[in-house]
């Protein structure tokens, strides 16, 4: 199981010693706002500031791609994950997908 404290965007982890590389490991994920989620967002658009619906809908799409990031690891025996790193792209209009990848690792302490 990997533990939260072990995943970084470095590429070592201080008071670990890597022993073994398993692999680029990724988490994927496509998600769009609903059409009501839509119009409320467009109606924070006019007031500017913060548009809570779209920060929401953007935390929860990289939770999940992370999720699924940490599980590809685990399923190839991975105890930590070095140089993780988030990308997205816009597939259509309003639809959008974000990867978290970064490399599995089997780490031990030093």
């Amino acid at each position: 199981m990997i533990d939260q404290q072990l995943i970084t965007t470095s590429n070592v982890l201080e008071g670990y010693r890597i022993t073994k590389h398993l692999g680029i490991i990724r988490g994927i994920t496509v998600r769009s706002r609903s059409l009501l989620g839509n119009i409320a967002g467009g109606f924070q658009t006019l007031f500017g500031g913060k548009i809570s619906i779209y920060a929401e809908l953007c935390e929860k799409t990289r939770e999940e791609a992370y999720q699924f990031m940490v599980q590809h690891a685990e399923d190839r025996g991975a105890n930590a994950i070095i140089n993780m790193r988030y990308d997205a792209n816009e597939v259509m209009n309003g639809v959008t997908e974000v990867l978290a990848y970064g490399t599995a690792v089997v780490v031990e302490k030093i």
